[in-house]
């Protein structure tokens, strides 16, 4: 427990960094299961099929593609909608304590996205609709929109499948969410998916929080309803105080964490890694000077929405790359912020080359690395 008045330490820029790669993973792989990885992750972003997969390969020894397929089909792993109203894959417990939590992010997003073309619409008689035809059997959300337009003429169909996925937890059935899998999901509610196979009791805001410094710490309260899209983390920080650790960054802000957590030496060497589009690592933070400069951040964050694979040297992103396939040719295109080293270009030329063995579906493509 802090002593009032006593000076708190300062964390460096490198500190927070090498804080946040251990708990990330990506300053060693580590030995564990996909199921594991994902909750000790606290969620993978998932709007992609196959980011997920190369997000669990940059931070496991090891790993194979199966083994997260396996885990979704399952039902060890889900894919649905939860922090930030964004689909992650989440480990099943997860998914059903967290989800209940996170209803005022849905509502909110509902509230953006259709408002208008819900006015004046008795929404509870639409939800009810909407839980009969997905215990009939799974929909995908243009099949719910279309049946539930044939009741309500004359409202748009998206957005009264919007009213339900915002309403009820609903999981992307597989093989939606496998790897290369790009057709429209099955969805169904996440109760009848997992039927009494996983149980959890409804989380609270105060274990969330724990939860997110464990995985992303240390943190401002800022950084956390930016990763959650919650509110009202103040409140939980008081009371949790007593039993986290508190720091100051080099802005003055605080910083607060889990009393063990590793917080390695700032000098600890990091290895390159490449990592996946819209990884985690970029959207879980109010401020991601800790792995993105300011400067580079047009450049990873598209203005159409895309958040681009990044290259890490000495833990912070030093460029972009991207897959390209052609003729049995599959080909890394890294493009460099600035002057790589010519051991940084070795070390990132490996990790290219590894993934793509990792992502080739075909024998006997051939396999190059390009500096754009």
């Amino acid at each position: 427990m802090a002593i009032p008045g006593a000076a708190r330490e300062v964390l460096s820029l490198r500190a927070l960094n090498r804080a946040t790669l251990a708990r990330q993973m990506l300053l060693e792989r580590r030995r564990l299961t996909a199921t594991q990885a994902v909750e000790r992750l606290a969620g993978l972003q998932a709007q992609a099929p196959n980011p997920p997969y190369i997000g669990l390969w940059s931070r496991l020894e090891g790993f194979r593609r199966e083994q997260l397929t396996e885990a979704l089909r399952k039902r060890r792993v889900v894919r649905m909608s939860t922090m930030r109203a964004t689909l992650h894959l989440m480990a099943a417990s997860d998914a059903l304590a967290w989800r209940p939590l996170l209803e005022p992010v849905h509502q909110r997003g509902l509230l953006g996205n259709h408002k208008k073309a819900l006015d004046g619409i008795d929404r509870a008689a639409v939800i009810e609709a909407g839980r009969a035809l997905l215990a009939e059997r799974p929909h995908t959300s243009a099949e719910l929109g279309q049946a539930l337009g044939q009741r309500w003429k004359g409202r748009e169909t998206a957005s009264l499948a919007g009213l339900i996925r915002n309403n009820v937890p609903l999981v992307h059935l597989p093989p939606a969410g496998t790897w290369n899998s790009h057709q429209s999901a099955l969805l169904q509610p996440l109760g009848d998916w997992l039927g009494d196979a996983v149980e959890a009791i409804p989380a609270t805001q105060d274990e969330l929080l724990l939860r997110y410094l464990a995985a992303f710490g240390p943190a401002t309260l800022a950084d956390a309803g930016a990763w959650s899209g919650l509110t009202g983390w103040k409140a939980v920080a008081e009371r949790l105080r007593p039993r986290l650790r508190v720091f100051v960054g080099e802005d003055g802000q605080e910083l607060y964490d889990l009393p063990r957590a590793p917080r390695p030496d700032p000098d600890t060497p990091a290895p390159p890694r490449l990592v996946a589009e819209w990884d985690n690592l970029l959207l879980s933070h109010a401020d991601r000077s800790r792995v993105l400069s300011e400067a580079h951040r047009a450049r990873v964050f598209t203005v159409n929405g895309i958040v681009r694979g990044t290259v890490l040297l000495d833990g912070f992103v030093a460029g972009v790359w991207k897959i390209e396939r052609a003729r049995n040719v599959a080909t890394v295109v890294l493009e460099p912020f600035t002057r790589w080293s010519k051991a940084d270009r070795t070390g990132v030329e490996k990790e290219a080359l590894d993934l793509l063995a990792f992502t080739s579906d075909g024998e006997g493509e051939r396999h190059a690395v390009r500096l754009a």
